[in-house]
Protein backbone atom coordinates (compact mmCIF):
# COMPACT_ATOMS: atom_id res chain seq x y z
CA UNK A 1 0.00 0.00 0.00
CA UNK A 2 1.29 3.47 -0.90
CA UNK A 3 2.61 5.58 1.97
CA UNK A 4 0.67 8.68 2.95
CA UNK A 5 2.27 12.11 3.38
CA UNK A 6 0.61 15.14 4.97
CA UNK A 7 1.80 18.54 3.66
CA UNK A 8 1.09 21.46 6.02
CA UNK A 9 1.71 24.90 4.50
CA UNK A 10 -0.28 28.14 4.17
CA UNK A 11 1.21 28.85 0.73
CA UNK A 12 -1.06 27.31 -1.96
CA UNK A 13 1.71 27.33 -4.59
CA UNK A 14 4.09 25.36 -2.34
CA UNK A 15 1.36 22.83 -1.64
CA UNK A 16 0.58 22.49 -5.37
CA UNK A 17 4.18 21.93 -6.44
CA UNK A 18 5.18 19.57 -3.62
CA UNK A 19 1.96 17.59 -3.94
CA UNK A 20 2.52 17.14 -7.68
CA UNK A 21 6.12 16.03 -7.13
CA UNK A 22 5.26 13.50 -4.40
CA UNK A 23 2.21 12.15 -6.23
CA UNK A 24 4.46 11.34 -9.20
CA UNK A 25 6.63 9.32 -6.79
CA UNK A 26 3.61 7.17 -5.92
CA UNK A 27 2.78 8.68 -2.52
CA UNK A 28 -0.73 9.43 -1.33
CA UNK A 29 -0.70 13.14 -0.51
CA UNK A 30 -3.12 15.00 1.77
CA UNK A 31 -2.82 18.70 2.57
CA UNK A 32 -3.61 21.22 5.29
CA UNK A 33 -3.25 25.00 5.15
CA UNK A 34 -2.87 25.55 8.91
CA UNK A 35 -1.57 23.81 12.01
CA UNK A 36 -5.05 23.44 13.47
CA UNK A 37 -6.39 21.86 10.29
CA UNK A 38 -3.43 19.47 10.29
CA UNK A 39 -4.10 18.35 13.87
CA UNK A 40 -7.77 17.77 13.02
CA UNK A 41 -6.81 15.72 9.92
CA UNK A 42 -4.42 13.47 11.81
CA UNK A 43 -7.20 11.72 13.73
CA UNK A 44 -8.72 10.41 10.49
CA UNK A 45 -5.79 10.17 8.08
CA UNK A 46 -2.83 8.73 10.08
CA UNK A 47 -0.08 9.81 7.66
CA UNK A 48 3.28 8.02 7.48
CA UNK A 49 5.17 11.34 7.36
CA UNK A 50 4.40 15.03 7.93
CA UNK A 51 5.99 17.77 5.81
CA UNK A 52 5.56 20.92 7.87
CA UNK A 53 6.05 24.64 7.28
CA UNK A 54 7.00 26.92 10.20
CA UNK A 55 5.47 30.32 9.43
CA UNK A 56 1.72 29.83 9.60
CA UNK A 57 -1.05 31.89 11.26
CA UNK A 58 -2.46 31.01 14.69
CA UNK A 59 -0.15 28.03 15.28
CA UNK A 60 3.37 27.85 13.88
CA UNK A 61 5.22 24.68 12.88
CA UNK A 62 7.15 24.46 16.13
CA UNK A 63 3.91 24.46 18.15
CA UNK A 64 2.42 21.81 15.88
CA UNK A 65 5.53 19.65 16.27
CA UNK A 66 5.42 19.86 20.06
CA UNK A 67 1.76 18.85 20.09
CA UNK A 68 2.47 15.91 17.80
CA UNK A 69 5.34 14.71 19.99
CA UNK A 70 3.27 14.99 23.17
CA UNK A 71 0.58 12.71 21.72
CA UNK A 72 1.53 8.99 21.92
CA UNK A 73 -0.42 8.32 18.70
CA UNK A 74 1.81 10.68 16.69
CA UNK A 75 4.96 10.69 18.83
CA UNK A 76 6.61 8.23 16.44
CA UNK A 77 5.50 9.86 13.15
CA UNK A 78 8.42 11.32 11.12
CA UNK A 79 8.27 15.11 10.89
CA UNK A 80 10.21 17.02 8.23
CA UNK A 81 10.15 20.79 8.71
CA UNK A 82 10.35 22.53 5.30
CA UNK A 83 10.68 26.27 5.85
CA UNK A 84 12.02 29.52 4.46
CA UNK A 85 13.46 30.30 7.92
CA UNK A 86 17.16 29.61 7.43
CA UNK A 87 18.82 30.82 10.63
CA UNK A 88 20.67 28.33 12.82
CA UNK A 89 18.45 29.30 15.77
CA UNK A 90 15.39 28.35 13.72
CA UNK A 91 16.84 24.93 12.94
CA UNK A 92 17.78 24.37 16.57
CA UNK A 93 14.24 25.33 17.62
CA UNK A 94 12.84 22.83 15.12
CA UNK A 95 14.97 19.96 16.37
CA UNK A 96 14.28 20.85 20.01
CA UNK A 97 10.55 20.80 19.27
CA UNK A 98 10.95 17.22 18.03
CA UNK A 99 11.44 17.42 14.26
CA UNK A 100 13.37 14.57 12.62
CA UNK A 101 14.68 16.75 9.78
CA UNK A 102 14.84 20.48 8.95
CA UNK A 103 15.20 21.60 5.32
CA UNK A 104 15.16 25.16 4.00
CA UNK A 105 13.39 26.52 0.93
CA UNK A 106 14.20 26.51 -1.91
CA UNK A 107 15.54 22.99 -2.34
CA UNK A 108 16.12 20.74 -5.34
CA UNK A 109 13.15 18.36 -5.74
CA UNK A 110 15.44 15.32 -5.91
CA UNK A 111 16.97 16.17 -2.53
CA UNK A 112 13.58 16.66 -0.90
CA UNK A 113 12.38 13.29 -2.23
CA UNK A 114 15.59 11.62 -1.06
CA UNK A 115 15.20 13.01 2.48
CA UNK A 116 11.57 11.89 2.61
CA UNK A 117 12.49 8.38 1.47
CA UNK A 118 15.26 8.20 4.08
CA UNK A 119 12.90 9.25 6.89
CA UNK A 120 10.26 6.74 5.84
CA UNK A 121 12.86 3.96 5.63
CA UNK A 122 14.20 4.85 9.08
CA UNK A 123 10.69 4.79 10.51
CA UNK A 124 10.14 1.26 9.20
CA UNK A 125 13.15 0.01 11.19
CA UNK A 126 11.51 1.06 14.43
CA UNK A 127 9.26 -1.50 16.01
CA UNK A 128 5.86 0.08 16.48
CA UNK A 129 4.61 0.16 20.07
CA UNK A 130 1.71 -2.05 21.02
CA UNK A 131 -1.72 -0.50 20.94
CA UNK A 132 -3.63 -0.19 24.20
CA UNK A 133 -5.71 -3.34 23.66
CA UNK A 134 -2.59 -5.41 22.99
CA UNK A 135 -0.82 -3.98 26.03
CA UNK A 136 -3.70 -4.86 28.33
CA UNK A 137 -3.61 -8.44 27.09
CA UNK A 138 0.01 -8.59 28.26
CA UNK A 139 0.88 -9.16 31.88
CA UNK A 140 1.53 -5.69 33.29
CA UNK A 141 1.44 -5.48 37.09
CA UNK A 142 1.97 -2.29 39.09
CA UNK A 143 3.24 -2.25 42.68
CA UNK A 144 2.03 0.86 44.50
CA UNK A 145 2.05 2.23 48.05
CA UNK A 146 -0.01 4.90 49.86
CA UNK A 147 3.26 6.60 50.87
CA UNK A 148 7.00 6.21 50.42
CA UNK A 149 9.24 3.97 52.47
CA UNK A 150 6.94 0.94 52.70
CA UNK A 151 9.09 -1.43 50.65
CA UNK A 152 7.33 -1.32 47.28
CA UNK A 153 10.66 -1.44 45.43
CA UNK A 154 11.92 -4.40 47.45
CA UNK A 155 8.64 -6.26 46.97
CA UNK A 156 8.71 -5.66 43.21
CA UNK A 157 12.27 -6.99 42.87
CA UNK A 158 11.78 -10.07 45.08
CA UNK A 159 8.43 -10.91 43.48
CA UNK A 160 10.05 -10.68 40.04
CA UNK A 161 12.80 -13.08 41.10
CA UNK A 162 10.29 -15.61 42.43
CA UNK A 163 8.18 -15.44 39.27
CA UNK A 164 11.29 -16.15 37.24
CA UNK A 165 12.85 -18.79 39.50
CA UNK A 166 9.80 -20.82 40.49
CA UNK A 167 7.40 -20.23 37.59
CA UNK A 168 9.88 -19.86 34.69
CA UNK A 169 8.38 -16.56 33.55
CA UNK A 170 10.23 -14.12 31.31
CA UNK A 171 10.08 -11.19 33.71
CA UNK A 172 11.04 -7.56 33.23
CA UNK A 173 10.91 -5.21 36.23
CA UNK A 174 11.14 -1.44 35.87
CA UNK A 175 11.68 1.46 38.25
CA UNK A 176 9.62 4.47 37.20
CA UNK A 177 11.00 7.29 39.38
CA UNK A 178 14.17 8.88 37.94
CA UNK A 179 16.50 10.13 40.65
CA UNK A 180 14.94 7.83 43.24
CA UNK A 181 16.10 4.40 42.14
CA UNK A 182 17.02 1.85 44.82
CA UNK A 183 17.77 -1.42 43.01
CA UNK A 184 21.28 -0.42 41.96
CA UNK A 185 22.18 0.32 45.58
CA UNK A 186 20.50 -2.88 46.80
CA UNK A 187 22.43 -4.96 44.26
CA UNK A 188 25.76 -3.17 44.65
CA UNK A 189 25.74 -1.76 41.11
CA UNK A 190 26.98 1.54 39.74
CA UNK A 191 24.47 4.37 39.53
CA UNK A 192 22.47 3.43 36.42
CA UNK A 193 21.51 5.82 33.64
CA UNK A 194 19.29 3.44 31.66
CA UNK A 195 15.92 5.07 32.33
CA UNK A 196 17.54 8.52 32.13
CA UNK A 197 18.87 7.92 28.64
CA UNK A 198 15.46 6.81 27.39
CA UNK A 199 13.62 9.73 28.97
CA UNK A 200 16.05 12.19 27.36
CA UNK A 201 15.31 10.86 23.86
CA UNK A 202 12.73 12.22 21.46
CA UNK A 203 9.58 10.09 21.82
CA UNK A 204 9.77 9.20 18.12
CA UNK A 205 13.30 7.83 18.53
CA UNK A 206 12.37 5.36 21.28
CA UNK A 207 12.20 1.78 19.99
CA UNK A 208 12.19 -1.75 21.34
CA UNK A 209 15.81 -2.13 20.24
CA UNK A 210 17.20 0.73 22.30
CA UNK A 211 15.06 -0.30 25.28
CA UNK A 212 16.44 -3.85 24.99
CA UNK A 213 19.92 -2.35 25.08
CA UNK A 214 19.14 -0.55 28.34
CA UNK A 215 17.79 -3.62 30.15
CA UNK A 216 20.25 -5.18 32.60
CA UNK A 217 20.38 -8.98 32.73
CA UNK A 218 20.78 -10.13 36.33
CA UNK A 219 22.24 -13.39 37.72
CA UNK A 220 18.77 -14.39 38.90
CA UNK A 221 17.26 -14.21 35.39
CA UNK A 222 15.16 -11.04 35.70
CA UNK A 223 15.83 -8.14 33.33
CA UNK A 224 15.80 -4.73 35.01
CA UNK A 225 15.21 -1.20 33.77
CA UNK A 226 16.71 0.88 36.55
CA UNK A 227 16.37 4.52 37.52
CA UNK A 228 19.28 6.60 38.74
CA UNK A 229 19.64 7.59 42.38
CA UNK A 230 20.84 11.18 41.72
CA UNK A 231 18.35 13.74 43.00
CA UNK A 232 19.21 16.06 40.10
CA UNK A 233 17.51 13.56 37.77
CA UNK A 234 14.09 13.84 39.44
CA UNK A 235 12.95 16.46 36.89
CA UNK A 236 12.95 13.71 34.23
CA UNK A 237 9.73 12.43 35.79
CA UNK A 238 8.02 15.13 33.70
CA UNK A 239 9.06 13.40 30.44
CA UNK A 240 5.65 11.76 30.35
CA UNK A 241 5.48 11.19 26.58
CA UNK A 242 8.80 9.37 26.64
CA UNK A 243 7.74 7.33 29.68
CA UNK A 244 4.54 6.24 27.97
CA UNK A 245 6.47 5.11 24.90
CA UNK A 246 8.95 3.21 27.08
CA UNK A 247 6.16 1.40 28.93
CA UNK A 248 4.38 0.45 25.72
CA UNK A 249 7.50 -1.12 24.28
CA UNK A 250 8.42 -2.80 27.58
CA UNK A 251 5.03 -4.49 27.68
CA UNK A 252 5.90 -6.35 24.49
CA UNK A 253 9.40 -7.47 25.49
CA UNK A 254 8.62 -9.95 28.27
CA UNK A 255 5.80 -12.25 29.33
CA UNK A 256 5.40 -10.29 32.61
CA UNK A 257 6.18 -6.63 33.25
CA UNK A 258 6.39 -5.52 36.89
CA UNK A 259 6.31 -1.75 37.49
CA UNK A 260 7.71 -0.23 40.67
CA UNK A 261 5.26 2.67 40.94
CA UNK A 262 5.82 3.31 44.65
CA UNK A 263 4.10 6.32 46.19
CA UNK A 264 1.33 7.76 44.05
CA UNK A 265 3.29 10.82 42.84
CA UNK A 266 3.94 10.21 39.12
CA UNK A 267 2.53 13.03 36.93
CA UNK A 268 1.30 10.43 34.42
CA UNK A 269 -0.06 8.01 37.00
CA UNK A 270 -3.37 7.61 35.16
CA UNK A 271 -1.60 6.45 31.98
CA UNK A 272 0.62 4.08 33.97
CA UNK A 273 -2.34 2.53 35.76
CA UNK A 274 -4.26 2.25 32.49
CA UNK A 275 -1.57 -0.15 31.23
CA UNK A 276 -1.82 -2.37 34.32
CA UNK A 277 -4.13 -5.36 34.45
CA UNK A 278 -3.34 -5.77 38.15
CA UNK A 279 -2.14 -3.59 41.03
CA UNK A 280 -0.53 -4.79 44.24
CA UNK A 281 -0.77 -2.29 47.08
CA UNK A 282 1.87 -2.49 49.82
CA UNK A 283 0.72 -1.51 53.32
CA UNK A 284 2.19 -1.56 56.82
CA UNK A 285 0.46 -2.18 60.20
CA UNK A 286 0.26 1.50 61.16
CA UNK A 287 -3.05 3.40 61.57
CA UNK A 288 -1.92 6.43 59.55
CA UNK A 289 -0.76 4.25 56.66
CA UNK A 290 -4.02 2.31 56.63
CA UNK A 291 -5.99 5.56 56.43
CA UNK A 292 -3.89 6.60 53.42
CA UNK A 293 -4.41 3.13 51.94
CA UNK A 294 -8.18 3.49 52.22
CA UNK A 295 -8.07 6.73 50.23
CA UNK A 296 -5.82 5.18 47.57
CA UNK A 297 -8.06 2.10 47.44
CA UNK A 298 -11.09 4.24 46.61
CA UNK A 299 -9.17 6.00 43.83
CA UNK A 300 -8.10 2.65 42.37
CA UNK A 301 -11.66 1.32 42.56
CA UNK A 302 -12.79 4.30 40.47
CA UNK A 303 -10.21 3.27 37.85
CA UNK A 304 -11.63 -0.25 37.61
CA UNK A 305 -9.32 -2.10 39.99
CA UNK A 306 -11.11 -4.55 42.24
CA UNK A 307 -13.71 -4.95 39.48
CA UNK A 308 -12.50 -5.68 35.94
CA UNK A 309 -8.87 -5.44 37.07
CA UNK A 310 -7.37 -7.22 40.05
CA UNK A 311 -6.44 -5.31 43.22
CA UNK A 312 -4.24 -7.12 45.73
CA UNK A 313 -2.99 -6.10 49.19
CA UNK A 314 0.28 -7.23 50.74
CA UNK A 315 1.17 -6.41 54.34
CA UNK A 316 4.88 -5.77 54.86
CA UNK A 317 5.71 -5.91 58.57
CA UNK A 318 9.32 -4.84 59.02
CA UNK A 319 9.28 -4.04 62.75
CA UNK A 320 8.84 -6.47 65.62
CA UNK A 321 6.45 -4.71 68.00
CA UNK A 322 3.32 -5.46 69.98
CA UNK A 323 1.84 -1.98 69.41
CA UNK A 324 0.62 -2.35 65.84
CA UNK A 325 -2.46 -3.35 63.92
CA UNK A 326 -3.09 -7.05 63.30
CA UNK A 327 -3.86 -8.40 59.80
CA UNK A 328 -7.48 -8.85 60.93
CA UNK A 329 -7.64 -5.20 62.03
CA UNK A 330 -6.23 -4.07 58.70
CA UNK A 331 -8.66 -6.19 56.67
CA UNK A 332 -11.57 -4.79 58.65
CA UNK A 333 -10.37 -1.21 58.14
CA UNK A 334 -9.70 -1.66 54.42
CA UNK A 335 -12.72 -3.80 53.74
CA UNK A 336 -10.43 -6.00 51.64
CA UNK A 337 -8.56 -9.26 52.09
CA UNK A 338 -4.81 -9.23 52.74
CA UNK A 339 -3.32 -11.82 50.41
CA UNK A 340 0.11 -12.18 52.02
CA UNK A 341 1.97 -10.98 55.10
CA UNK A 342 5.73 -10.50 54.77
CA UNK A 343 7.09 -11.02 58.31
CA UNK A 344 9.74 -8.86 59.98
CA UNK A 345 13.29 -10.07 59.36
CA UNK A 346 15.67 -7.23 60.29
CA UNK A 347 18.74 -9.49 60.60
CA UNK A 348 18.08 -11.04 57.20
CA UNK A 349 17.54 -7.62 55.65
CA UNK A 350 20.79 -6.35 57.17
CA UNK A 351 22.88 -9.25 55.90
CA UNK A 352 21.22 -9.05 52.47
CA UNK A 353 22.13 -5.36 52.28
CA UNK A 354 25.71 -6.04 53.35
CA UNK A 355 26.10 -8.67 50.63
CA UNK A 356 24.08 -6.75 47.99
CA UNK A 357 21.75 -9.74 47.56
CA UNK A 358 17.92 -9.74 47.33
CA UNK A 359 16.08 -11.12 50.36
CA UNK A 360 14.78 -14.23 48.58
CA UNK A 361 18.29 -15.14 47.49
CA UNK A 362 19.69 -15.02 51.02
CA UNK A 363 17.57 -17.81 52.51
CA UNK A 364 15.77 -19.74 49.73
CA UNK A 365 13.94 -21.88 52.28
CA UNK A 366 13.37 -19.15 54.89
CA UNK A 367 10.00 -17.79 56.01
CA UNK A 368 10.31 -14.52 54.08
CA UNK A 369 11.09 -16.36 50.85
CA UNK A 370 8.19 -18.75 51.43
CA UNK A 371 5.79 -15.80 51.65
CA UNK A 372 7.17 -14.29 48.46
CA UNK A 373 6.85 -17.69 46.76
CA UNK A 374 3.19 -17.88 47.80
CA UNK A 375 2.58 -14.38 46.45
CA UNK A 376 4.30 -15.30 43.17
CA UNK A 377 2.22 -18.46 42.91
CA UNK A 378 -1.06 -16.56 43.30
CA UNK A 379 0.06 -13.94 40.75
CA UNK A 380 1.15 -16.63 38.29
CA UNK A 381 -2.18 -18.44 38.69
CA UNK A 382 -4.18 -15.27 38.00
CA UNK A 383 -2.11 -14.50 34.92
CA UNK A 384 -2.99 -17.88 33.44
CA UNK A 385 -6.71 -17.18 33.74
Amino acid sequence: MAEKILIVDDDPETIRLVKLMLSRQGYIVITASSGKQALDLLHAEHPNLILLDVMMPEMDGFQVTRQLRSNPKTANTPILIFSAKTQVDDKVAGYEAGADEYLTKPIHPAELVARIKALLARAKTRTAPLNTAEIKSNKVIGVIAPKGGLGASSLTLNLAICLRKYHKKDVIAAELRPGQGTWAIDLGLENPKSLNRLLKMKPGDISSNNIENELMQTPFGVRLLMASNNLEDISLVNATSQMEMVLQFLAGLGSILLLDIGANILPNIDQVLDLCREVIMVVEPHPGTIERAKILKEELLEKGFGKGKFLDFVLVNRVRADMQLTPADIQENLGRQISEVIPPAPELAYHAAMRSVPLVQMQPEGLVTQQFKRLAASVAQRLEQ
